[in-house]
């Protein structure tokens, strides 16, 4: 039986603003942020996924400012590890796809304005991520054996308030750290995430591209802005994509 939603405990400067079921938290972010204002944290009240989007206003050029992603999904899977049974693996598949266990259970994605300058400081970026805490319909596991959900990766009854209360909590250390200078530790704290990858050095750009070198293999950069122009997680964890 799902548990009753509560408010949200969030540490300062967040704003809380719920939406109904039937609201997506990225999507009205991204429409109204001018008139939400940095640190809004848009949340969305349903039992069956975590669903939320936060709005920042970034001090650097959008070139450089959309590594928030970064810092954004470190955050939702330092909360994820810190709320898992011990040794559950927590990893990221690049960009934005969070896997429990060998299972997506949701992902990440990014928002700018459409006609923002890359050479400029854009007006807001908006980080949003979608995790599935249940499997709610029948015979998904069989339509989608790799989805997961937190539930069926041993979580218990982890409830959506206190996974975007310490994901709050997470994105502030990462916030705090990179405006102090030490980006550094957002990407190695990402980089640590991402499945291991035989032979190979990887490193995160000052564009946010990721670079992967390797020993007898031409090194290749994978560019994030296209990669967030199509979500790939949230896409097919909705079942919208191919």
């Amino acid at each position: 039986m799902p548990l009753p939603l509560r408010s949200l405990d969030l540490p300062p400067p967040f704003r809380l603003l719920v939406l109904r079921e039937a609201g997506d938290a990225f999507a009205h972010a991204c429409a109204h942020a001018p008139g939400l204002g940095a640190g809004t944290l848009v949340f969305v009240g349903r039992f069956d996924f975590a669903e939320f989007a936060v709005l920042l206003e970034p001090e650097e050029e959008l070139w450089s400012a959309r590594r928030s992603f970064y810092a954004g999904m470190t955050a939702i899977a330092d909360a994820l590890s810190a709320l898992a049974p011990p040794e559950t693996p927590i990893t990221i598949e690049w960009p934005d796809r969070l896997e429990v266990g060998r299972g997506l259970v949701g992902g990440g994605c990014l928002g700018w304005p459409e006609l923002a300058d890359e050479d400029a400081r854009p007006d807001w970026l908006v980080f949003g991520a979608v995790i599935r805490l249940v499997s709610m319909r029948s015979g998904n596991a069989e339509l989608h054996p790799l989805r997961s959900s937190l539930a069926d990766e041993g979580f218990g009854e982890v409830g959506a308030e206190h996974l975007v209360e310490s994901f709050a909590r997470h994105l502030m250390v990462a916030m705090d750290c990179w405006q102090e200078g030490d980006f550094d530790a957002i990407a190695q704290g990402y980089l640590s995430r991402l499945r291991p990858e035989r032979g190979a050095r990887r490193t995160i750009d000052a564009s946010g591209n990721l670079r992967i070198e390797g020993r007898g293999r031409p090194a290749k950069s994978l560019e994030l802005r296209a990669a967030l122009a199509m979500p790939s997680s949230l896409e097919r964890f909705y079942g919208r994509g191919p």
